[in-house]
């Protein structure tokens, strides 16, 4: 699968790079990203929900009312949660949202979301590139060379790039990671993928095992 490597000011290179067809071109596995995404969502979750129970309220522990005569329920603490005030029933606990994948699913999932990017025409290749300062107009004159300044793009990098990730963090249409921070998530929720030459081996490595 070729596809033109394109330089920071739009043009095209005269070169191509070719994207394996075992990481790019797959038969999409849909059940496969569902999970992965929910579990990326799943571990987002601070899960540190709480309110309190009848055990927890302030008030006093008296009977209310007798027991019998009064023709209504009987009750015992203003504390209940049938009464304004009192505790919560049922009400959500601190737990732990995340769960566990094996390898080869999320791998799978992986190729899947690159797969459906390849389909949409949703993926570009460019050449390796650093600034030597960081700004955000660097950053935002690459995405205007490449008319993507409207759109929510997600750039994989081959390894750490201080001012390149630092010129894009003020952008909140555009994320910079690396090709072992990749996720499911990211590779979806972005409307254009922009791979670095230099993350093509990483990526095909890291999925192809």
């Amino acid at each position: 699968m070729k596809v033109a490597v394109l330089d920071i000011n739009g043009k095209d290179t005269g070169r191509k790079a070719d994207l394996s067809k075992d990481v790019f071109a797959i038969e999409p596995n849909n059940h496969a990203v569902y999970l992965d995404v929910k579990q990326y969502l799943a571990n987002q979750r601070q899960g540190t929900h709480k309110s309190k129970e009848r055990a927890e309220i302030s008030g006093s522990t008296r009977k209310i009312k007798k027991q019998k005569g009064t023709g209504t329920a009987r009750a015992g603490s203003i504390k209940s949660g049938v009464f304004k005030g009192g505790g919560r029933m049922f009400g959500p606990r601190p737990r732990n949202y995340s769960f566990k994948l094996n390898k080869n699913l999320k791998r799978l999932a992986r190729k899947s979301a690159f797969s459906i990017k390849a389909g949409e025409q949703a993926i570009t290749v460019l050449e390796d590139f650093n600034f030597d300062t960081v700004k955000t107009k660097n950053f935002t004159a690459v995405l205007k060379a490449l008319n993507l300044e409207d759109k929510k793009t997600l750039f994989v990098l081959g390894g750490s790039n201080n001012n390149v990730y630092l010129s894009s963090r003020n952008l909140k249409s555009s994320e910079v990671v690396t090709s072992s921070e990749l996720s499911t998530y990211k590779i979806l929720n972005a409307n254009q993928v922009v791979l670095l030459e230099g993350a093509l081996a990483g990526i095909e490595s890291n999925l192809s095992k």
